[in-house]
C-alpha cells in the first residue's frame, strides 16, 4: 500500500493587511495547484480524500478533474484550528507565531492562544491517522514498535491519496513512522506548497510498517513556483 500526501497550494493568508482564516489560494497558488494536478494525471488512486479546508479543496478541484474523479471530503484531515483573528492587523498574527517560536519547548504544547491546542490536534491527527488504516484493513499490534497487522480488507497494491495541509501531514506521517511526536511537526518535516510526499508500507514477518520514500517532491514544480 502507498498513501501520496499532497500538500495544498499556496493560500491567502493576508489580504489588503488583514488576516485571513480559512483561506483561499493566491493566483500562484492555483498555478502550483494546476501543475500537481497535471503531474499526477497518469496516476492511479483507488481512492482521494481531501480535507475541508478551502485551499485543500481548491488544490483538490483541478486534480479531481483530470483523473475524472468525485470529492470525498474527509474531515479528520481539518489542519489545526487558528485563533479567530479573520479581518484582524496581520501584525496580531505575525506577534503571536513570534512569540510561540520563542516558548520553552514543552510550552509550545499549549500551542496559539485562543487557537486548538497543540497536544489535542496532534491527538486528533495519531486518532483520525489510526482510523484511516483500520479502515484499510490495517490495525496496531505492537505498542512499543510501529507494527501493524493485516485484517482480510488489506489490500496490498492500494494507492490511496490525501489532499490536506504541513501540520496534518507531518502528523500523519510521524504517526505512521512510529515517531515520538513533537509540538512543531510542520517544522521538523518541512512540506513545500503543492508537494508529494509518499509513505509506503513494508511487509515485516509479523505484520506491516511503514517507510518515508519522499518528503516534499517538488520536481513537478517550476523554481519560481517553489514556496514553502
Amino acid at each position: 500500500m502507498e498513501i501520496v500526501i499532497i500538500r495544498h497550494a499556496q493560500p491567502e493568508w493576508v489580504r489588503d493587511g488583514l488576516n485571513v482564516v480559512n483561506p483561499p489560494l493566491t493566483e500562484l497558488g492555483h498555478k502550483q495547484a494546476e501543475a500537481v494536478a497535471q503531474s499526477l494525471q497518469s496516476e492511479h488512486f483507488d481512492d482521494i480524500y481531501v480535507s475541508p479546508l478551502t485551499r485543500a479543496l481548491q488544490t483538490a478541484d483541478p486534480i479531481l478533474k483530470v483523473l475524472n474523479r468525485d470529492l470525498v471530503v474527509a474531515d479528520w484531515l481539518e489542519e489545526i484550528r487558528d485563533p479567530m483573528w479573520h479581518g484582524t492587523p496581520e501584525e496580531r498574527a505575525q506577534a503571536a507565531w513570534k512569540a510561540e517560536k520563542q516558548k520553552a519547548s514543552h510550552d509550545r504544547w499549549s500551542g496559539l492562544e485562543g487557537g486548538e491546542n497543540v497536544n489535542d490536534f496532534v491527538n486528533r491527527i495519531n486518532d483520525g491517522t489510526s482510523q484511516f488504516l483500520r479502515e484499510c484493513g490495517l490495525e496496531r499490534s505492537d505498542k512499543s514498535l510501529p507494527v501493524w497487522h493485516e485484517s482480510s480488507s488489506y489490500q496490498h497494491g492500494r494507492r490511496i491519496a490525501l489532499v490536506c495541509h504541513a501540520g496534518t501531514g507531518s502528523v500523519a506521517i510521524c504517526h505512521m513512522l512510529g515517531l515520538q511526536p513533537t509540538p512543531w511537526e510542520w517544522e521538523r518535516f518541512v512540506i513545500g506548497h503543492a508537494t508529494i510526499n509518499i509513505v509506503s508500507a513494508m511487509k515485516l514477518g509479523d505484520g506491516i510498517t511503514f517507510g518515508l520514500s519522499l518528503l516534499s517532491g517538488n520536481d513537478h514544480l517550476q523554481p519560481q513556483l517553489r514556496t514553502y
